[in-house]
């Protein structure tokens, strides 16, 4: 175990640590991007979400995106996302999403959802037709599908996944001893399953894990282990931050250095790739895992 300093419950109630300071986005090409989502009254997790990663993002051509309204079926006591019972969604999504990332000359979309628990394919075919729209009219843009749990339904899993696009991500977003607490709707094992079957449909499969939320260190090598033993290749590590009063609270800010030590920890352990550090989120440097 590595022994870094971390900064405590009662610390975080005072102010965040100096590493958690962000830039503000500058660049041409975030200033093009920015005046298209202003002009064209564009909807992006970008922005709704706050991402400190905003900037750099956009200037390297990447945004994301989310589908299937913004009312949540979940009550995760991590997430801001609205929760109740969803409208109708609209069937003229897909077409709209895909000539956005066509207008904002998007080089690597990132596309994600609410969960639509009550609907009986989970929202498949609106994730397929997005992103078969989005290859049409424009084919050279690469695609990552940020999933949610499909509740064991593997038929609706393989229609959201079998539309073209490069990575299918689902986020396990916490160790297994804190998922009654964080994801009280969902289930360790069914999400690592989630990911071996998407895997075995022929697919680069990603997650991510948010760090600071009372998880230990044995913990958090328990969890790679888990991944590579259900063929995950990429994983991100980041540190949560509670987005209201509402929500569950920072127990811990978690040191630059032990996010390096994570980072090497996983290559070890067998994932073919690791984002790791605290201003890290599920699609940061997205455009560099096509490939890995």
């Amino acid at each position: 175990m590595i022994e870094l300093p971390v900064i405590s419950e009662e610390q975080t109630k005072r102010k965040k640590p100096n590493w958690l300071r962000v830039k503000l986005p500058v660049g041409k090409e975030y200033a093009h991007v920015r005046k298209l989502v202003d002009e064209h009254k564009l909807h992006t997790i970008c922005e709704s979400g706050n991402c400190p990663n905003m900037g750099e993002c956009w200037g390297a051509g990447t945004a994301t995106f989310m589908i299937l309204g913004n009312v949540c079926t979940r009550s995760c006591s991590f997430c801001a996302v609205a929760t109740g019972r969803p409208p109708e969604y609209d069937t003229d999504e897909p077409r709209r999403v895909a000539e956005a990332i066509k207008l904002m000359q998007v080089k690597h979309a990132v596309i994600t959802s609410v969960n639509r628990d009550e609907l009986k394919d989970r929202g498949a075919e609106i994730w397929y037709q997005t992103v078969t729209e989005t290859k049409k009219l424009s084919p050279e843009t690469t695609i990552e599908t940020l999933i949610p749990d499909v509740k064991s339904n593997w038929d609706a899993l393989f229609r959201m996944i079998e539309g073209g696009q490069e990575v299918v991500s689902h986020n396990m977003e916490t160790v297994e001893s804190l998922y009654r607490r964080v994801r009280p709707q969902a289930k360790y094992a069914r999400s690592l399953e989630q990911i071996k079957r998407t895997k075995a449909h022929g697919m680069r499969t990603k997650t991510g894990i948010m760090l600071g939320l009372g998880e230990k260190q044995e913990e958090v090598y328990k969890a790679m282990d888990d991944l590579v033993a259900h063929d995950c290749d990429i994983l991100t590590l980041g540190q949560y931050l509670q987005p209201t009063k509402m929500h569950i609270e920072v127990a811990e800010f978690i040191h630059p250095d032990l996010f390096d030590h994570y980072r090497e920890e996983g290559l070890k352990r067998g994932l073919k790739y690791v984002e790791s550090g605290p201003l890290v989120r599920s699609s940061y440097h997205a455009e560099r895992h096509v490939n890995v």
